[in-house]
């Protein structure tokens, strides 16, 4: 009997639960869908959704344990929870990015933070960026935030001409 993680995050959603599971495992490598719970008759005066109908979907991006649970119109994502995408080079930046992105709001993207088209934060990041911004008080740092600040999705390239001292494009 496999034992489940202490601590899973659950994400609530309208209707689109296993659609949205569906989605993201699409975007990350070594990701599956592990199971679907439906809503039963029993406690539908409370639950109000049609006995049948997906109530979570428990899936797996990259190893970490999510659950997705459609509860109805009550809660709406924002940006005070997010989902950090650690990425190793630009090419792992601009998969993540595309696919996050498409289809979510343009208008909610910048230095890495963009919303997918369920309404979730993302952030999609190098590993190189911490080691960039790490002495605040040095020259290097503050050029690698004037340039982050400026872009919308994360070039590491510019960044680290940025930290060299290095004409940064705009």
């Amino acid at each position: 009997m496999q034992i489940a993680p202490r601590i899973t995050p659950c994400l609530w959603f309208d209707s689109q639960a296993e659609e949205a599971a569906e989605f993201y495992v699409s975007v990350f490598k070594n990701s599956k869908i592990t199971s679907v719970a439906r809503y039963t008759k029993a406690g539908q005066e409370t639950h109000k959704q049609r006995p049948g109908s997906v109530m979570t979907v428990a899936f797996e991006l990259d190893g970490q344990k999510f659950t997705a649970l459609n509860g109805g119109p009550v809660f709406k994502f924002n940006e005070a929870v997010s989902l950090q995408v650690n990425c190793s080079n630009q090419e792992e930046i601009d998969h993540y990015w595309g696919k996050l992105s498409r289809g979510g709001d343009p208008k909610a993207q910048q230095c890495g933070w963009l919303k997918d088209k369920y309404g979730l934060s993302w952030q999609v990041v190098p590993t190189v960026l911490p080691e960039m911004l790490k002495d605040h008080e040095s020259s290097k740092a503050q050029r690698a935030m004037e340039a982050l600040l400026r872009m919308k999705k994360i070039e590491i390239a510019e960044l680290e001409r940025a930290v060299a001292g290095q004409q940064v494009n705009a």
